[in-house]
């Protein structure tokens, strides 16, 4: 048998364990000891009491600080890259400068926190994340409700189920994006590329798609209710099928579209766009 594909097989079975935190290292941060650029990548924090804790320049990617008490922690300049703090508690901490790129701040308390500096770029952030007062989220390339991205390069960004109602996505660039089950209620796309783009399943009630590339998009049992749209720069290859709530009017100007577009064929769905017209009849 071929031991890379046990191997494979086995890690998909059971997905890898994180770190836990070394005991020393756990005592010392209570105590507000610096870890002297400790690495604590992939480490797993979840729910830990660490208020107070110094965790100046720290090599936290990928780490697990969900639900975790960082009340008043010296996170300045701290790799977070991708780190989960879903549900943490950073009240009044310092993250003057830290990396918080692609970091998940899902139901995270930033109340009072310091974040001159901080890189947001594509972190994840929904309505209950509250923000420290006065702080620009919406402007910091953050991901979430409301947030203005327009002109933003989200090329095969992973937004599966992101919040993103109300957001500015005005030119954006989501190539390849993954929109699975996306909330874009309200969002706002007109201009944006969404060729190659998966939106099965997204929520795209009144959203304004005006010319908008979908070459090629996954759109399967998207929800198109009240959606507007009066030019749209290709839809070769885009698959329709199931999507919900299509207006008449849309669906016969889809079709009107040149059979060049009609006719191509989606690579991972394997259908036509026209067939797949057909099939969202309501």
């Amino acid at each position: 048998m071929d031991n890379s594909v046990t191997t494979t097989q086995s890690q998909r079975i059971n997905p890898p364990i994180l770190p836990n935190l070394p005991p020393n290292l756990l005592t010392a941060l209570k105590a507000g000891e610096a870890l002297n650029h400790e690495d604590l990548y992939h480490c797993d924090l979840r729910g830990l009491d660490l208020q107070r804790a110094n965790l100046r320049q720290a090599n936290l990617i990928a780490a697990n600080l969900s639900g975790a008490i960082l009340c008043e922690a010296d996170l300045r300049g701290a790799d977070l890259r991708k780190a989960d703090l879903q549900g943490a508690d950073l009240t009044n901490a310092n993250l003057q400068g830290a990396f918080l790129h692609r970091a998940y701040l899902q139901r995270a308390n930033l109340s009072g926190a310091n974040l001159e500096g901080a890189k947001l770029q594509a972190a994840r952030y929904d309505q209950q994340t509250i923000w420290a007062e006065g702080f620009a989220f919406r402007t910091s390339g953050a991901i979430g409700p409301c947030a203005n991205l327009s002109g933003a390069h989200l090329n095969t960004a992973n937004l599966r189920d992101a919040d993103l109602q109300g957001a500015n996505l005005l030119g954006a660039y989501l190539c390849g994006a993954d929109l699975t089950g996306a909330n874009l209620q309200n969002a706002r796309l007109s201009g944006a590329d969404l060729r190659l783009a998966y939106l099965t399943g997204a929520y795209l009630r009144n959203v304004r798609l005006n010319n908008v590339d979908l070459q090629g998009a996954d759109l399967r049992g998207a929800d198109f209710t009240g959606v507007e749209i009066e030019y749209l720069q290709s839809i070769a290859g885009a698959d329709f099928t199931l999507v919900q709530g299509l207006s008449e009017a849309i669906r016969a100007m889809l079709l009107s579209r040149p059979a060049s577009e009609l006719d191509a064929w989606n690579s991972f769905t394997r259908k036509t766009t026209r067939q797949s017209l057909v099939e969202c009849i309501q």
